[in-house]
């Protein structure tokens, strides 16, 4: 199942207590998407957030692979999750054909 994970930065997160942890972030990161588990990654260009997908089982499984990174393990960031499912509205196009 494809998921969509956006970061948010939880509150009392200084900014300044990210940065020891940012080399091990991404390379945890990178493990990840060549295990296959994130597949796509990028910032948000407004608010520098991380987005990624992920194919999980599950919202469960995804919570805990996201709990690997060390900036979740450190209480500095979380993800809002949301599972994905394919697009099912070109059915409509057809609907009237019969």
């Amino acid at each position: 199942m494809k998921i969509l994970a956006i970061e948010k930065e939880l509150p009392g997160a200084a900014p300044g207590s990210f940065k020891p942890h940012l080399k091990a972030e991404a390379g945890r990161v990178l493990e990840l998407y060549n295990s296959g588990v994130i597949r796509e990654f990028y910032f948000d260009e407004d608010r520098h957030r991380a987005v990624l997908i992920l194919e999980c089982a599950n919202a469960v499984e995804t919570r805990a692979v996201l709990a690997s990174l060390p900036l979740v393990r450190e209480r500095l960031i979380d993800f809002d999750i949301f599972p994905l499912s394919p697009y099912t509205g070109f059915e409509r196009l057809f609907e009237d054909r019969g």
